[in-house]
């Protein structure tokens, strides 16, 4: 009789246990993961995509497996969403180390005017397409400023995969999406003080110069203290110092750029990349967080997008809006930062690419959006809308630089 117990005390002890529910968690999510990634890179499109679409399977949309007894707990959720943001930072990271800053100062103009029309446009039309359904003004507004959104990271992967992050277009897109980065936190900040009504102009006036204060002296660090702070981490007499002490910086500078300057803190991760790439330990650091960042936190980020998609809560009536969210959002993108590439030099082809490499909106629109939730901004049912605008553009990403850069090499 005991022995027949046994399964159902197994089950019922298990599922109280929330520590025994994340490990299950963890190795069911992170080998599916690679799983589809090597599928979908059979079928000559990148790994990344695969990932993304594991997230969407595993999720509320399909099978919920978070929400399954064994997996089941109040803080699973949280905790594989918290390590999927350090597998963001970890790979904004490794962007940044891929970087030369002087390649990166030559691509001044095109990526100034992607960054800069990538936002502007996609917040116009967003906001025309908010005020022709009728929605309120306040909310149309932030739907444009979420449009407006730019995530850098997927788009870096994929270069990664193609090996053209260090070329022209790919090195023009970095820094046009860390000015856009910049531009949409300024956006939402001033959008934010303004809705509150306090401080008038000169509570705007303070965020703007909190913002690039913050950012110069996170720059400063990054590229004059971080290397001098590894070169004496070669003498620390622990295994792996130099990698941890590289990694500790990563993470402070992510938390100091968005807790003290408002900044996203994949901004600061980046930023901390383009310091530590001047060292000449950046090999021996690339090769650490390579295998750390890419066998566990970067699956888990990729995974988390589609995880925290639930498109069950949708009915037809928001169909046609979410169609016509989705297809300005990539409109906006591709006309406004490409248009904004073309004219800061490069041919139109090179600036196709630029556009099509900002349309995915990832871990940056979610936030955003997460912001209007928290402030009764947005409601739910358009907080579910903006994630699968997130998702589609994000999943829609790496095929289209695929095919960009195909294209052009055939």
């Amino acid at each position: 009789m005991a022995l027949i117990d046994l399964p159902a005390r197994f089950l019922a002890a298990a599922a109280e246990s929330e520590l025994l529910g994340l490990f299950l968690a963890l190795a069911v999510l992170i080998a599916v993961a690679k799983v589809t990634g090597s599928l979908t890179a059979r079928l000559g499109q990148p790994a990344v995509l695969g990932e993304l679409l594991a997230g969407l399977l595993m999720g509320p949309t399909f099978l919920d497996l978070l929400g399954q007894p064994l997996l089941a707990g109040e803080q699973l959720r949280d905790v594989v969403h918290a390590l999927g943001q350090i597998g963001v930072l970890f790979l904004m990271f490794a962007a940044g180390l891929e970087v030369e800053l002087t390649e990166l100062r030559r691509s001044g103009q095109p990526a100034l005017l992607a960054g800069v029309l990538g936002v502007v446009v996609p917040i116009l039309l967003g906001l025309a397409l908010a005020l022709a359904f009728g929605l309120p003004q306040t909310e149309a507004i932030f739907l444009g400023i979420t449009l407006s959104a730019t995530s850098v990271s997927i788009s870096a992967q994929t270069l990664l995969e193609l090996g053209r992050l260090r070329t022209r277009e790919g090195i023009a897109l970095l820094g046009a999406a860390v000015i856009d980065d910049v531009l949409v936190i300024v956006s939402l900040s001033l959008f934010l003080v303004a809705l509150a009504g306090g401080g008038g102009v000169a509570a705007l006036v303070y965020e703007i110069g909190r913002m690039g204060l913050v950012l110069g002296a996170v720059t400063a660090v990054s590229l004059v203290i971080l290397p001098r702070v590894l070169h004496w981490a070669q003498r620390l007499r622990a295994s792996e110092g130099v990698l941890a002490i590289a990694l500790a910086s990563v993470l402070f500078l992510a938390w100091a750029t968005e807790f003290f300057g408002g900044v996203a803190a994949i901004t600061g991760a980046f930023l901390a990349g383009l310091g530590l790439g001047r060292s000449h330990l950046r090999e021996e650091i690339e090769h650490g967080l390579h295998r750390l960042a890419y066998a566990f936190f970067v699956p888990l980020f990729l995974v988390d997008i589609g995880l925290q998609a639930n498109l069950r809560t949708l009915d037809g009536s928001d169909l046609l809006f979410s169609l016509l969210l989705i297809a300005v959002a990539i409109v906006s993108k591709l006309v406004g930062s490409g248009l904004g590439a073309r004219i800061g030099g490069f041919g139109w082809g090179a600036a196709g690419r630029m556009g099509l490499g900002m349309i995915s909106r990832g871990e940056v629109g979610l936030i955003v959006a997460g912001v209007g939730v928290s402030a009764g901004i947005l409601e739910a049912e358009m907080f579910t809308i903006v994630v699968l605008m997130v998702l589609v553009t994000t999943l829609a990403t790496p095929p289209l630089l695929r095919w960009a850069f195909a294209r052009e090499e055939a």
